[in-house]
Formats: C-alpha cells, structure tokens, sequence
C-alpha cells in the first residue's frame, strides 16, 4: 500500500480521507492556499505545503505547482477528492508523466464521461435510455435555440464539462433562452475552464437516483446499490439518501445493471457514479456519469459497511475490488442533509465570515458528521459554501428520519447564515415523510419552506429573559454576582426587585416586566402574567417551569443577540439597549449595492445607459456561484463603480441608479 499520498483539495472532503488514511498508517500531505493557512486539513494532515494564492486557479487548480509538490514531498499517489481538479484529464495525466499515481480512474475515462455530449453519445451506441436533448459540437446561439425549440421547451442547459448544479440554467420560454445560455456558459467557464454546453429534455416531476459503481484494474466492476438524490435547489443536492425507497426490486435490478453495463463501456477503474433521471412511472434516462468520489457517499458507506476511500486506495494500488457482487447487501437506510453557509431568506446568498459558535451532535454508530471547520474559523468568499455532512442511519426509512430530526436539532452554528433550520423544515414536510418527492420539491412549497415562523411566543419571550440574565449572573465580567439581578439593578426599598428587558426581533419591540420574588419570577408581557420556578442552570441548557409546565432549552449569547434552541425550533433575539440601528436608504437613492463578496465577473450596463425594472445589470461571482443584480427600478445609470474582475465586499454600491421620475 501507499506509504504517503497528498491531497490536492481542501475542506470536508481533505479530512474525510486524512481520516481512512490514518486508519490505514499511510501519511498525509495536505496543500493549502492563503485563506486555508489555519484550515482543519492542515492540522490534520501529516504534512502541509502552501500553493498559492486564495483564488482557485492559483491554488487548488494550479497543476504543476501540485505535482511539483507531491514530488518534494516523497508522495506515491495524488487523490483529487471532489470538484477542483478531480474530473481533470490534463492532472490525472499530469500525475502519470511525474510518475505518481492519480487515485481515480483511467485518463481516458475521464476525458469520456467528462464531456456529457461525448458519454451520452457512448451511451447511446451500447443501448443505455437517454432523454431527447441536443449534445453536438456546433455551438453557436441559432444552432442551439434551434435545437431547443426542436425538443420543445422547457429545456436545461446543461455545462458539457462539469456538474454540481454549475453552469445549469432552466429555460421555460422561448425569450428567455439567449440570456440564459449567456449566463451557463459563463458560469461553466469559471467553473471548468469550458464553455461548451447540451440541451436537454426537461421532465416536470421527475426523481434523481444515481448508482455507485467501482471498478478495479483486474477488469471488474460492481455496484454498491443507488443513492436518491431528489432534493435539490438550483440543480444543486441538499439532501441525499440510500437505498431509494421508490424504487422496485426489478427497477433496482434494472438501473444498476444499465449503471455497470455504462461502466464497462469505458473499461472504468475507481469510483464512479451514475446518474439517471427518473419519471413517476419508473423509466430512468442516463444523465452523466462522475468519474470521482461523490459528496454524498457516505450514505453508500452507511447502508453497506463499506469505506469507498480505502476502496480507492486498494484499486489505485493495483488490488482487486475488497468484495465482490454478491458480497455486498444493503442494511438498512440512510440519510444525508448538506449543511450549507447561505442565506435562505436572501435568495440563498452563500455567507462567508467568523463561525462564532459551531456544535454537532457527537457520533455513533448512526450518526456520522462530516465535517472540515471548527469553532473559531473563518468561511472563505473563495470556496464552495458547503460547511458539514450531517448524516444519519436506521433500519428502515422512518427510523432514520426520526433520527436525523433529532441530530438536526443539536446543530448550532452562529456568527454567519446557515441553511439548518431550512433543513429542519424540509425533512418535516408531509411529502417528504411520505416520500412522495421530485427534484421540485424545495421549488414547489418555497413559499412554505422560507416562512417566517420564528416569532417568539410570550414563553419563548420569558425563557429568553431568564436565560440573559442567568448568563450576566455567572459572566465573570460582572464582579458583582450575588444576586440575579447584579447586571439589571432595579431595587425598591422593601419590595421585590423590579427590571425589564426589551427585545428586538425582525423589526418587532417586545417588552418584558420582571419581578424577583425569593422563589419565583413573575413575568408580564402585555398584561400576560407567567410565573417561572425552579429554574436550573448548566452549561447553556435552561430547565424552569412556567405556570405548571417544563421547559427545556438551551442558549447562546453572543455580543448583544441571545439564541434560543428550543425543540426544532430557533429564535434569535436582540436586547435593545445594545441595538444599533443601520437604516439602509439604497432602495430610495438607486443605488445597488452588493449582496454577497466576491468578483465582477459580467457588466452589462455603462453609465448613460437606460434601463428597465428587472433588466440585468452585473454579475459577481461568489463561492463559485454567479449571482445576477438586477435594476429595482427603471432609471439611467448614473455611476458604475467596479470592473469585471475586481473584487468587492459585501455592502458595496456597486451602480448608481436614477430612477424615472
């Protein structure tokens, strides 16, 4: 085996195979750009070296400056884990011309399956479905508008090169089809370095189940059963789960056949996966395969028993597949959620900063967290926003997510935007306990899904209270501790000490009366009168009985915002005497300003110009996401203040806008 291998990626995935690698006493060598200098791979791996810059193409892209690193290092072998340069068919050749193992597959399987128009044409010589589209190498505008109206609207365009929901746009109507292929292609560009795109058939209702197939050098090749993957936002995963409970045994039967049969095709070596699209009634379409380790794994690894990292290493190695078809069984089922740093409530905008406060739930043998940052680190602009794997097992599908729904409430993460509690509601939507899925699903109850429901109650106002203040008691900023109303000194002579608290939640004021009595607190809230007792206190959990009910929650206080956990639910809450007030005019001036950091990568408008409500006006591109500003209101430019290629900061007026009068 191996004696030492680098790992030419970073984050989640680095540590996930530092982790079989120490297993297994093989050494590690990670590679870390400017903003990765403190990152969880680095401590973890045995060796780390600096390749550059922040930016990708300077670090975890730049192929020689890896290759030369791995050779300094004394490394056997190079594995690529997932996006950057893992489906790279000049870097797994790269690797082979320095005399170091690439741990994937063939560079010729690569260079097949890489180009979706070149596989799907492979595809459809041996007999595998494939859905109506276009895959050909004219690509000019007229010729694929043409296509696309020969296949009938609603169509994708889909990135030749790459997947991950990059370089993907759906396209209902005939009007919008050139500024939606000017925008794939440019995203497909920053993203794989390759413009070229197909178009595809788009079905209404359909379910995304791929197949984990694994071949070895001897010429074998399995498959290690199918992975749902229907729960997307943007043609991107979010929840992932293994085996697909929609599926027939004969359907099973079935699609992986058609996935090992794809695989031979190409003489595949490694990891793989095969994805199809399936209709209601079961008929499945090739889509792509990926010719790396997918990010969902791990549900594969949690039906099977399975590690598909060491599987790697065996078969990069040269040894034959660690079991064969009819050893593998799949025990029980899985699921996996996709902790992201965005912002649901802002259109899903990725978030970067300090993670202030970071819990997982410990685990065990069903619960698996996959993760690459630790409290106290800072989320990059430069990098997928992907902050954690949550994944759970159970011996049917309701066990699981019964499970999950318990592991999801003991996530915590505070100081940037996190998707959890979108998460939360969605594995609680009706249809989705009822598997009754598409990749729709998130799309279809939107509107339900980013409801604001997290106003406090009168209890959660008091529970709250009771928790600052308990806080401030123990703070050992405050010298003076000996009573619970040290930080809030409201005494009257002979009668109970008296203070109150104001709030500030979602642009609401809520007032809160408190009075210490010896054993209890007496708490009013628009003339509500809740008694609280017996309250206990440790380590941020809260346990206080409120007018003959028991509560237990627990809570962070963070500068001047208290969060409260309390069964799925979260509540964030300002103390108002800490609170500044930023009043944002951009809406009255015209200007706009940037939603997220990140680079001009598009401008569409030059000061003069005349422009409508909606009309597109620059792009920027931020954790590998092109983000679209459009004009709020009809006006003239008046000002742009950036370049394409600059970079800016989140808050930054980007155009000056003046509206029509």
């Amino acid at each position: 085996m191996f004696n030492k291998i680098l790992i030419a990626n970073r984050g989640e995935i680095a540590c996930r195979i530092i982790k079989t690698a120490k297993k297994h006493h093989i050494k590690t060598v990670a590679i870390y750009s400017d903003a990765d200098s403190q990152a969880q791979h680095v401590c973890l791996a045995d060796e780390a070296y600096h390749v550059g810059d922040s930016i990708p193409k300077e670090s975890y892209l730049n192929i020689n400056k890896i290759i030369s690193i791995a050779k300094k290092s004394g490394a056997a072998a190079i594995h690529p884990g997932y996006g950057f340069l893992s489906e790279n068919p000049d870097f797994a050749e790269a690797c082979i011309n320095a005399g170091l193992v690439f741990i994937g597959p063939s560079v010729s399987a690569i260079k097949i399956m890489g180009s979706k128009s070149e596989a799907k044409a492979i595809m459809e010589k041996n007999d595998v479905p494939l859905l109506p589209g276009y895959h050909g190498a004219e690509q000019s505008d007229q010729k694929l508008l043409t296509e696309a109206k020969k296949i009938g609207f609603p169509v994708l365009i889909k990135a030749s090169a790459g997947g991950g929901g990059k370089g993907m746009r759906l396209v209902t109507k005939e009007v919008e089809f050139i500024e939606l292929l000017q925008a794939a292609r440019r995203e497909a560009m920053a993203a794989f370095g390759d413009d070229q795109v197909l178009i595809e058939k788009y079905l209404e209702q359909p379910r995304h189940i791929e197949v984990q197939v694994f071949g070895d050098q001897q010429g074998r090749i399995v498959h290690l059963f199918e992975r749902d993957c229907s729960i997307q936002r943007r043609h991107q995963k979010v929840i992932e789960e293994a085996p697909s409970t929609f599926l027939s045994e004969d359907q099973r039967k079935s699609i992986t056949s058609i996935a090992v049969k794809a695989a031979q095709a190409i003489k595949y070596v490694g990891a793989g996966t095969v994805e199809f699209i399936v209709d209601q009634q079961g008929h499945f379409y090739f889509m792509e395969m990926n010719t790396r380790l997918q990010v969902e794994h791990p549900v594969t690894e949690m039906i099977t028993g399975q590690d598909l990292v060491w599987w790697q290493f065996c078969v990069a190695y040269g040894h034959s597949l660690p079991m064969t078809q009819n050893q593998l069984s799949i025990q029980g089922h899985a699921i996996e959620v996709r902790l992201y740093a965005e912002d649901p409530k802002r259109n899903f905008l990725p978030t970067s900063g300090l993670v202030k406060h970071l819990l997982f739930p410990e685990s065990n043998d069903y619960i698996r967290v996959d993760s690459g940052i630790i409290e106290g680190d800072r989320i990059s602009i430069y990098y997928d926003p992907m902050l954690a794997k949550l994944i759970v097992w159970g011996e049917n599908r309701d066990q699981a997510l019964h499970r999950l729904n318990h592991a999801l409430n003991r996530c915590q993460c505070l100081g940037i935007a996190t998707n959890i509690d979108f998460l939360k509601k969605i594995i609680n939507l009706k249809d989705f306990v009822q598997d009754n899925i598409s990749t729709n699903l998130i799309e279809v109850n939107k509107n339900l899904l980013l409801l604001e429901d997290n106003l406090p109650s009168n209890i959660i106002l008091c529970l709250a209270s009771l928790a600052w203040m308990l806080y401030y008691q123990k703070s050992k900023s405050y010298k003076n501790k000996s009573t619970l109303w040290s930080k809030f000194n409201y005494w009257r002579l002979n009668l109970p000490a008296q203070t109150y608290l104001q709030w500030y939640v979602a642009e609401r004021e809520y007032r809160v009366n408190l009075d210490y009595h010896t054993h209890e607190i007496k708490c009013d809230i628009d003339n509500q009168i809740l008694f609280l007792k017996q309250w206990s206190y440790d380590k941020r959990q809260i346990r206080v009985e409120i007018n003959g009910h028991q509560y237990c929650y627990s809570f962070v206080v963070l500068d001047d915002e208290i969060t409260l956990y309390y069964h799925e639910h979260t509540y964030h809450l300002i103390y108002k005497d800490l609170l500044k007030i930023v009043t944002d005019d951009t809406m009255h001036t015209g200007q706009l300003t940037a939603p997220v950091p990140g680079k001009v990568v598009h401008l569409m408008v030059k000061v003069g110009d005349q422009v409508k409500k909606g009309d597109p006006l620059i792009a920027i591109e931020a954790m590998k996401m092109e983000h679209t500003i459009r004009a709020s209101v009809g006006g003239k430019i008046s000002q742009v203040f950036f370049a394409k290629g600059d970079m800016v900061e989140e808050g930054k007026t980007l155009i000056g806008l003046d509206p029509e009068e």
